[in-house]
């Protein structure tokens, strides 16, 4: 008796609170700014604490003309998740100097969405994304 009276409580405290997307979640989205089509997609790791395989696929300028990138991101290195907040700077190589391709991210993840900002540049290129807002949703378990 008492558990067919728990199961009505229990199923709406459930519904009532989102859960965090389980760990190793593939995120895709678009920015709301910049040039339309430019997409994103990147893992939230098994444990929840990083983010792995970040890849920008869009337009940038690279000395004042626009230019496609089929897929960019930090190839080694991971962005920094606590209690939900991205944050994270990756340059390769890590002391490249003017050369270096460095990518910015920052957000927060709320259960399967996401939002944030991102920005990609190379200094000595002058290739520059600049600060891009984007969105994103949980898609799926990482391939």
């Amino acid at each position: 008796m008492r558990a067919l009276l728990l199961f009505p409580l229990l199923a709406a405290l459930s519904a009532a609170h989102p859960t965090a997307p389980p760990a190793g979640t593939r995120f895709e989205g678009k920015f709301t700014n910049g040039l339309k089509g430019n997409t994103l997609s990147f893992v939230l790791a098994p444990d929840g604490k990083t983010i792995r395989d970040f890849t920008f696929k869009g337009y940038w300028r690279c000395d004042g003309k626009l230019e496609m990138l089929g897929g960019a991101g930090p190839t080694k290195g991971t962005f920094a998740v606590s209690n939900g907040t991205i944050a994270g700077r990756i340059c390769e190589p890590p002391n490249g100097g003017a050369t270096a391709w460095c990518f910015d991210l920052g957000g927060k993840i709320a259960g399967k969405t996401a939002t944030g900002r991102f920005r990609m540049n190379i200094n000595a290129l002058r290739c520059d994304s600049y600060e891009l807002q984007w969105e994103a949703a949980a898609v799926g378990p990482a391939k």
